[in-house]
């Protein structure tokens, strides 16, 4: 299974996303992509996905560009604005989903507060994750 998770700055929710598919299927090959990504994975997502066990401290903001010729079993967006502007791919896709969340990086507030509302998604995205049902292909 090849999956690609999209967003626009591949710093939070498609970060988390393949964070958690990843620790769920070790066996799949997943990716994460931005439309515009940002410069470093945004420290308040590592952090909620640490609480959780699962470390995304290493992964890097990564271009869509870069996978535009691969072949994916699925390209899952998570934000409205990767949907409304995820490229043509000249790979193969199967399948494509869109399951979008609310962007944790919009916060307001003190770190604690802020953290709730990441914490908040962060569970959001690993409900909707969890309960996906991927087609073997």
């Amino acid at each position: 299974m090849k999956i690609l998770i999209l967003c626009t700055g591949n710093s939070c929710r498609s970060q988390m996303a393949e964070g958690f598919l990843r620790s769920l299927h070790p066996e799949w090959k997943i990716f994460s992509a931005g439309t515009k990504p940002e410069k470093e994975v945004n420290p308040l997502a590592v952090k909620v996905m640490e609480e959780a066990e699962i470390d995304i401290s290493h992964h890097q903001p990564k271009n869509i560009q870069q996978f535009i010729g691969y072949d994916f079993d699925y390209v899952i967006t998570v934000c409205d604005n990767a949907r409304e502007s995820c490229p043509i791919f000249t790979g193969k896709v199967k399948h494509r989903l869109h399951i979008g969340f609310e962007d944790p990086a919009d916060a307001r507030g003190n770190e604690e507060e802020r953290l709730e509302v990441y914490r908040r998604i962060r569970n959001e995205i690993m409900n909707q994750f969890e309960n996906l049902k991927i087609k073997k292909l």
